[in-house]
């Protein structure tokens, strides 16, 4: 079969940089699924971006779906046919349904009885034919945020400026809000113009001679190249902090890197200032030593080629040394600031308008920070840092330099607090604070920071949820998952023993006030929410998804418990016995929801030795595991019963006429079922 390539170019107004890769995979799995569903093959497919467009070349697609011949079944030839061999309306019905008649049908045997059949040919279509469809791809393409533009009802990320759709030398005919399709691409947009693209092979050449690199990981790559060049030169380090990289490789079509520089005076300022004005404020790459000592250069890339790099340097210096200028001026104000009046002005500062001022919700994380650290038994010295951290841990949001550079709350405190003669480990928890701050950052090191991070976190988590403010779907604008991961990251790094549950009713007791909802609700929505959260953490480490249900159960407890009894679980499930130790812990959880009343166990009504065995068996084994042990030394105890439960249920009728003798069996499979759930829910794990 004869093939051809097909190119889909969305032409695009700059789109915001963080967006584009997503869309760009999206519109290759779109386009991947549509030819699936199509039954077209294809060699290969690969996508492309840059800020002002979205693509996708197929090559080797066929041009014409292939033809298929299915085999249809009818009714039973009983049925088909009358014992003079005369069609029936069914067989007729059957047939016209197929577009064929009866002079097509043929018999064939299924499990002893003769059913009608026929072929049918269904021919396949022309390939040209079905992909004026690929308009459906781009209107189902979705965007975090997007936007209407003239007289079009159509939403958005940015304005649609031209359509590509080639299908070898043929445009595909479509338009999207007035945009009809054609062979023109635009290139760079000043170094570039309108061109002609004659085949969909030659896509990549061609922009690339309108300065465009349409590969989004050779852009990237060119960028990380060039950067390398400069440190060789120049006898630098150029951190790469790839998130900046990503952001910057989809602010340009054609990169060139090059340098600027800034007064060595700016040196003074603290290093996390420079560097946040530097890559968030204007996206530049900050220059070291090879001592790791921040130079005073910065590393900038231009969307466009090597002419006048100097004077590009220039606009770039003008631009940082003002943006620094001011940091140093803000710097400077904040040294004559005085801690307890920042503090006062935090009377002022509405948190949100439910639940009250930036004030009181320092109050009542210093109650749940206080109330964490005597349950945690930390030392008088830790109890004290802890309250003097949680009391000024947020006096820097009304500095200057935070107000212009909120990115830097926590880590001003720290050095604020220290210039005002804080103690070094108060004001190293207000930074820590904040921690884990993402995905891929670590949780608070010290005791005392720790503690303020699990304070400051639940009470977020649980005054937003006492007015409703519950996170669904994807929207979550107070970002409560990530802190509830935090929350459990921590829990588990520190390996403290202290449950879920006990941190809940800490923090809901302080939001009395403001709760919507009754006490024993508002503590359900948010363990489960909390459960939602621990399950993540337990699929990421790989952990089997039964295996996850048996070890949250009804409660939570201690986070670390429970992620060391599921790794158990799961280095144990292949072993031969893990079947018959599973099934015979489940038969007695199963058996023991059947007690009603539950009492103390009468050994005296025991009727065989088997109940006996196994209730002595069960004595030591709880005597063992109520002690300092291992989830290990737990689970390898509970399984050492097995042998004794088959016994009993191989020479025991649980569910005995005599009710005192029911009831007894009944109690004795409570006791021993609460000590199987103290360590996991066994009934939800699947053995085979």
């Amino acid at each position: 079969m004869s093939k051809k390539d097909l190119l889909l170019e969305i032409g695009l107004e700059e789109m915001p940089a963080r967006f584009i890769t997503s869309s760009m995979h999206a519109l290759q799995e779109k386009m991947e699924k549509w030819l699936e569903e199509k039954q077209l093959a294809y060699t290969s497919i690969q996508a492309f971006s840059s800020p002002r467009r979205l693509a996708v070349l197929v090559k080797g697609l066929d041009e014409s779906q292939k033809d298929l011949e299915e085999e249809a079944k009818g009714p039973a030839k009983k049925i088909a046919q009358n014992d003079a061999g005369e069609w029936s309306k069914a067989a007729m019905g059957f047939t016209r349904g197929q577009g064929l008649t009866v002079e097509d049908i043929y018999f064939k045997e299924i499990n002893g009885i003769e059913y009608a059949h026929v072929k049918k040919f269904i021919k396949g279509q022309l390939t040209s034919e079905l992909l004026p469809q690929l308009k459906e791809i781009i209107l189902s393409l979705t965007f975090p945020k997007n936007m209407r533009w003239a007289n079009n009802d159509l939403r958005y990320i940015r304005p649609i400026k031209w359509l590509v759709a080639l299908f070898g030398e043929e445009v595909i005919p479509f338009s999207i809000a007035d945009v009809q399709t054609a062979n023109t691409s635009l290139g760079h947009r000043f170094l570039g113009g309108e061109i002609a693209l004659q085949h969909p092979a030659d896509y990549v050449e061609k922009m690339l001679g309108q300065y465009v690199v349409v590969n989004q990981a050779e852009r990237k790559e060119a960028i990380v190249s060039q950067i390398k060049k400069l440190e060789e030169e120049n006898d630098w380090v150029i951190p790469i902090d790839e998130e900046l990289l990503e952001e910057v490789t989809n602010l340009v079509e054609y990169p060139t890197a090059l340098y600027g520089t800034f007064e060595e005076s700016f040196l003074e300022l603290p290093t996390e200032v420079l560097i946040t004005s530097m890559k968030e404020h204007q996206r530049y790459f900050p220059v070291k030593s090879k001592e790791g000592k921040l130079l005073p250069f910065f590393v900038t890339v231009r969307n466009g080629d090597h002419q006048h790099l100097d004077k590009v340097a220039r606009g770039n210096e003008k631009v940082l040394r003002a943006r620094l200028a001011d940091a140093n001026f803000f710097y400077k104000e904040d040294q004559k600031l005085v801690i307890d009046d920042l503090l006062k002005k935090l009377e002022a500062i509405v948190y949100h308008e439910e639940i009250g001022t930036l004030a009181e919700k320092v109050s009542r994380v210093r109650k749940i920070a206080s109330g964490l650290a005597v349950q945690l038994q930390l030392s008088g010295e830790e109890q004290i840092d802890i309250d003097r951290a949680a009391q000024i841990a947020k006096f820097d949001l009304v500095t200057n330099m935070v107000y212009e550079f909120p990115e830097l709350q926590g880590l001003m405190g720290e050095r604020y607090a220290l210039q005002k003669g804080e103690k070094k480990s108060v004001s190293t928890a207000i930074n820590e604070h904040y921690m884990p701050r993402h995905a891929d950052d670590q949780t608070a090191p010290s005791n005392v920071g720790a503690v303020l991070a699990l304070a400051e976190k639940l009470d977020t988590i649980c005054s937003f949820f006492s007015i409703g403010m519950i996170p669904t779907g994807s929207q979550d604008p107070y970002a409560l998952r990530r802190q509830a991961t935090g929350i459990v990251q921590t829990l588990i790094d520190k390996n403290w023993d202290i449950s879920i549950e006990f941190l809940i009713d800490l923090s809901i007791s302080e939001l009395v006030e403001t709760s919507k909802v009754d006490h024993a609700e508002l503590k359900q929505s948010i363990l489960s929410f909390f459960k939602m959260r621990v399950k993540h953490i337990l699929q990421e480490l790989g952990i089997r998804y039964d295996i996850i249900d048996a070890v949250l159960g009804i409660k939570i407890g201690n986070v670390s418990n429970v992620v060391r009894k599921a790794k158990v679980l799961e280095n144990h499930k292949s072993e031969v016995d893990f079947k018959e130790g599973i099934e015979a812990l489940s038969r007695v959880v199963n058996i023991s929801t059947k007690a009603m009343n539950v009492s103390d166990v009468n050994t005296d009504l025991f009727e065989n030795q088997y109940e006996k065995d196994l209730y002595k068996e069960f004595k030591l084994v709880k005597e063992k595991a109520t002690g300092n042990v291992s989830e290990e030394e737990y689970f390898t105890l509970l399984f050492s019963l097995k042998k004794c439960i088959s016994a009993y249920f191989d020479h025991t009728m649980v569910m005995a006429t005599d009710e005192a003798i029911k009831v007894n069996r009944l109690n004795q499979m409570v006791e021993i079922a609460n000590l199987i759930t103290e360590f996991a829910s066994v009934n939800e794990i699947l053995v085979k």
